[in-house]
């Protein structure tokens, strides 16, 4: 049975909004007397507030994580995922000890490797060789195992040309290479990693989450994983951990956790109040993606159609067209679907629901579409435009690129959706 390599109990990190550290040497000593001397409970904990980066708040303290309950066990692989803000990498800086917790303990068993940011661990003065070895120092490591590993480390960085050079000269995406490279070869027990490789190139990226895969399957090593490409995180991990403003929102089996925050997410929630009603005649109750209660959804690598359904109240409009626009991240049109059957114009009354099973054409881009609905009477006049009210996450979007992979990966170039197979 797995052996937990990573216990938090009760971790939370105060922060003091708008210093460095808690300000004053009196503060930090009427603080040391208070919790050491006097032996009472700190009281700047009390006034603390949770996380939340859209509210202004009372307190000029707060926390970004609170109350953090977590066991991962040796060989686990966790995605961390959430909002900006909700506390993601300084759960990981508590773990790689870039920063202590105000409160809890934090148990760890083996060596840890993190890549938190750009250039992390690395002396820009030093060569990209010489900041190997270094890191593998302070990992424990012996000259002789570092020698042993420094081939498959530069061959795996594709950084051999510029390996004597100093890295304060290195790009940001061979800073990255280089540090991904470092951290995983070193034969670290866990291998914590932010959303960094966004930097990287697509062959890249690919390259580095094979090497993670082979880490936590092949190796039995333990890896953290923090991103926002939410195919990347199902594909690698197989336990999840949601946060919102610093705290633990839900946990448990990776799908679970993604659809949970899929579902959940108030960003997502927004997308309903795009909805431009241009005649009370016309009022729209839901809008379904996939037969789930979100108008937020995926497509897998083999889904063949594409459920939406549509359901409202109208009265007695007669001879409509309901047209889905599907469109990229920036807005370009790549296909128009019509919900009228054999081009027949729609006549709708009182509460009704349509729902089409949209065959998907054999390829699509990866990434973001968006999706408008437009409800009209042909030349004569609008009831309804709802920009943006849906969103599709196609598999294996890489969201700092754009960039698209190879044909075996998933789909690829959009076709009209409507054609036949």
């Amino acid at each position: 049975m797995s052996q937990p390599v990573i216990r938090f109990e009760n971790v939370g990190k105060l922060y003091r909004l708008g210093t460095v550290g808690t300000g004053t040497l009196s503060h930090d000593l009427r603080r040391w007397w208070i919790t050491s001397v006097m032996r009472r409970e700190d009281p700047y904990l009390k006034i603390g507030e949770t996380n939340d980066r859209s509210t202004k708040g009372s307190s000029e303290y707060v926390y970004a994580l609170k109350d953090i309950n977590l066991e991962v066990n040796e060989g686990d692989v966790l995605g961390i995922i959430g909002k900006n803000g909700a506390g993601k990498s300084t759960l990981l800086k508590l773990l790689s000890r870039v920063t202590a917790p105000t409160t809890g303990k934090i148990y760890t068993r083996g060596r840890i490797a993190s890549l938190l940011e750009v250039g992390t661990g690395f002396h820009p003065e030093l060569t990209g060789r010489e900041n190997i070895y270094m890191n593998g120092c302070i990992l424990g490591m012996k000259k002789w195992e570092i020698d042993r590993k420094l081939d498959e480390i530069v061959d795996f960085s594709g950084c051999e040309r510029y390996i004597d050079t100093p890295v304060k000269r290195y790009s940001s995406g061979m800073m990255v290479r280089l540090g991904f490279a470092v951290a995983a070869h070193l034969d670290p027990e866990i291998l914590v990693v932010d959303e960094v490789l966004a930097v990287g190139d697509a062959e890249f990226q690919k390259k580095a989450i094979g090497k993670m895969q082979d880490v936590s399957r092949g190796q039995g090593r333990t890896v953290l994983f923090v991103s926002h490409n939410m195919a990347a995180v199902r594909n690698l991990c197989h336990k999840g951990l949601l946060l919102e403003n610093g705290l633990t929102k839900n946990v448990g089996n990776i799908n679970s956790v993604v659809d949970y925050y899929l579902n959940n997410s108030t960003e997502k929630q927004i997308i309903k109040n795009t909805i431009q009603f241009i005649d009370k005649k016309l009022t729209i109750s839901n809008i379904l993606l996939n037969n789930t209660e979100s108008t937020y959804s995926s497509i897998t690598t083999n889904q063949k159609t594409l459920s939406f359904k549509l359901e409202g109240y109208a009265k007695n409009i007669e001879n409509v067209e309901i047209i889905l626009i599907f469109k990229n991240n920036d807005g370009a049109a790549l296909a128009l679907y019509s919900l009228s059957e054999n081009s027949k114009l729609l006549s709708i009354n009182g509460e009704f629901s349509i729902q089409r099973d949209i065959m998907l054409p054999k390829t699509l881009h990866h990434g973001i579409i968006k999706i408008d609905l437009h409800i009209h009477q042909p030349n004569i006049q609008y009831y309804l435009k709802a920009n943006d009210c849906c969103i599709l996450d196609v598999e294996g979007y890489i969201p700092a690129t754009g960039q698209i992979r190879s044909m075996d990966s998933g789909f690829i170039t959009l076709n009209e959706f409507n054609e036949k197979r």
